[in-house]
């Protein structure tokens, strides 16, 4: 009795549709295959719901996904596909040229017909992640998780303000070691370590708005960094948890 109750559960089309599994998930991780060359294979994804600054209520994140080079762009809100690609145009692809495939979610803006054709005339393929499987795109994902982790930080109270901060916090992000990498995103990108910024001593020059420019990029550089630690060590102090430190011996 009790067999058949299970072979009569397991065929009940209500059951199959209804009730979840509490089994683990079928498959195998699938990764995606390595690129050869930088810029050859792009992820990309929106981080919407921010607060309006200057306009801007949306991040257009450009992920390269072997270098891990990023371009976080503010966007204003509503925009169209043809915003979109006008933005990719100018912040991506003058600088880096068209790339052999683009990973993104099924966001309208990537699922129009004209993204498809735009992309689809000039030999770029797109690869769109599956219903309720984010983790297709977990590289832009991951990045997305880092940027609004230390724009939270950062912004305290002026919760505006938080586009006059992304010019400076793509530079740090860029310039800050990666430890998939090994280096930098800017190092793997160009072949050479990033040139430092020169720390600007106070009183240095006597053009008041020179002096007032350089003082600031000062402190948001320092800021950002800072940022940028605290969200390496609340992001391990979090994976940390379902993990345990070992020891062992020689031999």
């Amino acid at each position: 009795m009790k067999a058949d109750m299970q072979t009569y559960i397991k065929q009940c089309e209500i059951c199959q549709r209804a009730k979840g599994e509490n089994t683990k998930p079928s498959g195998l991780l699938q990764p995606l295959p390595i690129p050869t060359r930088p810029w050859s294979s792009i992820s990309m994804d929106f981080i919407e719901g921010l607060p309006k600054s200057s306009q801007y209520s949306v991040i257009m994140v450009v992920v390269d996904r072997f270098t891990k080079y990023a371009h976080f762009i503010p966007v204003s809100h509503p925009y169209s596909a043809t915003k979109i690609a006008n933005l990719f145009s100018q912040n991506v692809m003058k600088l880096h040229g068209l790339p052999d495939n683009i990973i993104s979610d099924r966001d309208p803006t990537f699922t129009s017909k004209f993204w498809g054709k735009l992309f689809q005339t000039q030999g770029v393929k797109l690869l769109m992640s599956t219903a309720y499987h984010p983790q297709t795109d977990g590289q832009t994902e991951a990045t997305n998780k880092t940027l609004e982790g230390y724009l939270r930080c950062y912004v305290g109270d002026n919760l505006k303000g938080w586009s006059n901060w992304l010019t400076m916090v793509e530079y740090c992000y860029n310039t800050s070691y990666h430890s998939s990498l090994k280096s930098t995103p800017f190092e793997a990108t160009y072949g050479y370590p990033p040139p430092s910024l020169t720390d600007y001593i106070p009183g240095s020059t006597k053009n008041q708005a020179a002096e007032e420019h350089l003082q600031h990029r000062t402190e948001q550089i320092e800021e950002i960094k800072h940022n940028l630690a605290r969200a390496q060590e609340r992001q391990k102090k979090q994976a940390d948890k379902g993990r345990k430190e070992t020891q062992f011996k020689e031999g």
